[in-house]
């Protein structure tokens, strides 16, 4: 019984860490899509209207807002995501190399990269956030 239940914690966190990066890659599919439908809208501006320099500009106006939106929901994602997954690896890789500290005390700088290397993974959720939102 307690091998199932092992068994269902590891499917319930891989579930959930693949919902994660899922929902954190969503809002990049928007923000392409709102590029495709940018085009779209301006070309049908041109062909119906005689003010089509007007109907471009707020098209154009229109379409950035949403990229916008979608790119800073992309980099709040990124960044939540990635300090949420920086606390849950250090909380496990902390206490592992805090307990292998007491035993023995000399492993003290070895366990301490393992927990910077730990904290790296919300350092490169904020990179993409800034990646993302320089291409605004």
């Amino acid at each position: 019984m307690e091998r199932v239940m092992a068994v269902f914690k590891r499917v319930n966190i891989g579930l959930i860490a693949v919902a994660a990066i899922l929902l954190s890659c969503a809002p990049l599919m928007f923000v392409g899509s709102a590029f495709g439908q940018d085009g779209d809208q301006v070309e049908a501006a041109e062909g119906g209207h005689g003010d089509a320099d007007a109907a471009k500009v707020v098209m154009s106006h229109e379409s950035a807002a949403k990229i916008s939106c979608w790119a800073f929901m992309a980099a709040a994602l990124a960044t939540g995501l990635g300090s949420v997954a920086a606390g849950y690896a250090v909380s496990h890789v902390g206490t592992a190399a805090m307990g292998a500290v007491a035993e023995k005390p000399e492993l003290m700088g070895k366990s301490l990269i393992y927990v910077a290397l730990a904290e790296g993974i919300a350092i490169y959720g904020l990179l993409i956030a800034i990646i993302v939102l320089a291409k605004v």
